[in-house]
Formats: C-alpha cells, structure tokens, sequence
C-alpha cells in the first residue's frame, strides 16, 4: 500500500465514524523542495495524520490550521519560503531552499468536487482522472479559491466554476493532462483577472502481472504492493500451494501456457515480468504478451536464450515489430550487482519504475537537470476575444 492508498483508507474509515477531515494538498512548488505538487496528507478533528508535504517540518503547523477551519470550512492556501533567512525564526528547518505552496481545505462528504471522493473513484474504477483546482485568483473571476473542475475518461466534466473563459481553458488543457498524463501549474491572464491552476493526474494503480510462482517471484510481488501496484500472479503449473506463497491483496491464477491468454486482461497500462523458468512456459507467454499492448515485458534470463526464444517465434511464422521489441526488457532489471532473489527483485521493480516515468536509470550525482519535474507555472496568454 502506498501513501495515497492509505490517505484513501484513512478517508473512508473518518466518514464511517463520523470524524472531521482535512485534506492539504502540495500546489505550487518553486526552487527546490522535498515534495512536488500532488503531495497530499489527510488529518481529522481528532488528530490522525495520514500522508507527509515536506521532509517533517510542515506537517504540525498545517494541522494547526485545521482547527482555525472548523467553524466556516473555508479552503485557504498557506505559503512556506525556505529561501528567506526568516525561516531560521520560523523554526521549520526546511532546509530545501525552496518555495511551498499548500491548499488546506475541510472535506465535504456531499460535494461531488470532493476531491478524494473522486480519486477512490478513479482507483475503484481502474481509470485515469483528472482534478483542476484554482488555489489563487485576482480580480473579478467568477471563482472560489478552491474550486475545481473533474474531468473523466469519456469527456465527463464536473465543475464548480462559473468563469466562462476559465472553463473553457480548463477543459482543453484538463484534455491535454489525460492524453500526456502529465500533471501542471497553469497561470491563466482572463479578461477580468487572472487564475493559477494546480492540474492534476490521478493514476490508478500499476497493473503488475507476474508469470512465474517460484520462491523468487514472492519478493517481486512484495516490493511492487508496498508501491501500491495491483498485483497479478500466473502460475502455469496450477499448483495450489502457490496461493499460501502470497498474501492478498495479491490475485493468484493458475494456469497452464496453453489457456493463459483467456484469463489475463493485458491493457497498455500492463507491466509484465517472465519468470516462470520454463523454457516452452515462456515461449508461448511471449507469443500472448508481444502483440498485446502491454507497455513493460520484462523476462528472467541471459539475454542470449531471450533471443534464442525470439528466434523460435519466428520460425513459427510470428513476426515481431520494433515497436514490440522496444518494450521487451532482457536481461530484466537495472545493473546494481544483484544476486540475491531479494536484489534481483529491487533491480526488476526499479527498471519498471524508470520506465514508468520515462526515465534512464542512472545515478543522480550525474545528473544535471532538476530531479523532479517543473511544475514552475506556465503563463497562458489566454486572453477572450
């Protein structure tokens, strides 16, 4: 379970006894900071505290805002600057020499904008959403601070919105994060003001699918359920005893090669890894897995029996794309020296992880760039004719 899963939890258990809660979510980031915008942390009336913003420093203070929240519910957005010498006074240590902007707002269990109402939706649902929040504004903008616009896979929007011009911005941009799924900070100049926008992402849990039930799988499905990722076991053995070797939320299927392809769902949100150490097992995996859509095949092995498996396809007549072998990851795994099932496992979950983000694994120390994204805000001259 990762730390949105457990803000999800967290929230569903507060409504059923009835608490208060809060959601502070990360907005704008400018400089460097511990967390990126998206950074969220859940709390009640009676104290819990579910996710983290920064390193440990933030976290105290923006629950002390909760309580000033309670009787009118109102959002507000609170500034911390660590680039200012002040924040030696301050006492919070940020240390990041950067900028955080924070959205704190109580959640309304009947709005249908709530915005953790709607990423369990998401989650639930198993699809890509979109949450569009305005945490600043000046002028005559027919908006709240806090205002949202939900935008789902089929076109559906939801908005609170009343600024024509915003909506309309919003609702192409808000299009464009669903096909680069790609979170932002937008500025938009309007023509009776201005607004900054926090455009959001909600990702629904990596689709893992492991082929292979050995004692070396069990580390692989561990570390990929600790980062969240709904976790799929195909035992082409159909031995039952695969089922006590791992624990739910795990989904255990046995199979055989000869049916595996009418009872795994591979979609383009799919990541896979062969390790069923059978050769003929992953041959017949291959030729199911290849032509699916599947963005990260992964297989166990020297690279030389993956091409031998490659060959063997195609004297079969089963012609493979560039495309196809592009996302065929042999030998599996980034270069750390593992050895260990443990090791291996690591080494598998973080070349998975640096595809997912489109990222060359590599040490940071080498890198030039800013570790995280810019979510510095865009300035869109969207100005009304």
């Amino acid at each position: 379970m990762n730390e949105l899963q457990a803000i999800l939890e967290g929230f569903e258990s507060s409504q059923k006894s009835g608490e208060m809660t809060f959601l502070a979510t990360v907005v704008k980031t400018q400089g460097s900071t511990y967390r990126r915008p998206g950074a969220k942390m859940l709390m009640t009336d009676t104290g819990l505290i579910i996710g983290t913003i920064s390193a440990g420093c933030l976290e105290n203070d923006v629950f002390e805002y909760t309580k000033q929240r309670m009787s009118d519910g109102k959002p507000i957005v609170v500034t911390y600057d660590s680039t200012a010498s002040e924040d030696i006074l301050w006492g919070f240590g940020l240390g990041c020499n950067g900028i955080v902007q924070v959205l704190i707002e109580r959640l309304e269990t009947e709005s249908t904008l709530n915005a953790i109402a709607f990423t369990q939706e998401c989650f639930h649902q198993k699809h890509l959403g979109i949450i569009a929040t305005v945490f600043a504004f000046e002028g005559g903008v027919d908006v709240k601070l806090g205002s949202r616009l939900l935008l789902y896979p089929n076109g559906k929007i939801l908005t609170d919105i009343k600024d024509p011009n915003l909506i309309k911005y919003l609702s192409a941009d808000t299009q464009a994060a669903l096909a680069n799924q790609k979170s932002s900070v937008k500025n938009y100049q309007l023509p009776l003001g201005s607004a900054e926008v926090f455009i959001e992402v909600i990702q629904p849990p990596t689709p893992l699918v492991i082929f292979g039930a050995g004692y070396d799988a069990v580390p692989v499905a561990q570390f990929a359920q600790a980062l969240g990722w709904e976790v799929t076991v195909v035992d082409c053995r159909a031995n039952e005893a695969t089922k006590v070797r791992f624990s739910p939320p795990c989904n255990v299927i046995l199979s055989n090669r000869d049916i595996v392809h009418k009872q795994v769902l591979i979609t383009d949100r799919t990541v896979a890894v062969v390790m069923t150490h059978n050769y003929l097992d992953d041959l017949e995996i291959l030729n199911v897995m290849l032509p699916s859509p599947a963005r990260y095949i992964g297989i166990l092995g020297p690279k030389h029996r993956t091409e031998r498996l490659l060959q063997d396809l195609s004297t079969e007549k089963i012609v493979t794309t560039s495309e196809q072998l592009n996302r065929l990851y042999s030998p599996i795994g980034i270069d750390i020296g593992a050895d260990t099932p443990e090791e291996i496992a690591i080494a598998i979950i973080a070349e998975i992880q640096a595809v997912l983000t489109n990222r060359q694994s590599n040490f940071l120390k080498n890198r030039n760039q800013p570790i995280h994204q810019n979510y510095q805000s865009n300035l869109n001259l969207l100005l009304a004719t």
